[in-house]
């Protein structure tokens, strides 16, 4: 029996189009990028890890479709606005930051705080605590 094909899909980062999420939030998501390349360089994982902005997300179906990663909050992410109130929260700390995602119904997650600096701390803990469970739930 042959094994199945390698999947070609593509992972998301997502930050707001707003101009202080650029600013902040988009060197945070490309810091997370990095991480989520070096956990599936020796995986059979999605080969592209791309960040692209909200706009471009919520506009796009077929982007809406692909494993993802909010980055920033409500204020400037339009995408984790859309899901603040959908998404369980898998770690906060009350007023400061939150870790949001449900990866055994979809590979979404969400991650973001009151500042740049908590945000970058909810990213850091998304990729320390669940990112190896969220790739697990890729496959």
């Amino acid at each position: 029996m042959a094994s199945s094909p390698r999947p070609n899909k593509q992972i998301l980062i997502v930050t707001g189009a707003h101009l202080s999420a650029e600013l902040y939030d988009r060197p945070i998501a490309y810091r997370l990028r990095e991480r989520v390349l070096h956990a599936i360089q020796e995986s059979d994982g999605p080969e592209q890890v791309l960040v692209c902005s909200d706009l471009w997300y919520l506009n796009r179906d077929p982007l809406r479709e692909l494993p993802t990663v909010s980055i920033g909050g409500p204020a400037v992410n339009a995408l984790t606005a859309y899901l603040a109130d959908k998404l369980p929260s898998v770690f906060a700390i009350d007023g400061q930051l939150v870790v949001q995602g449900d990866w055994d119904k979809a590979p979404l997650a969400c991650c973001w705080g009151i500042d740049a600096e908590r945000t970058a701390a909810a990213a850091d803990l998304f990729a320390e605590k669940y990112l190896e469970a969220w790739l697990g739930a890729l496959v």
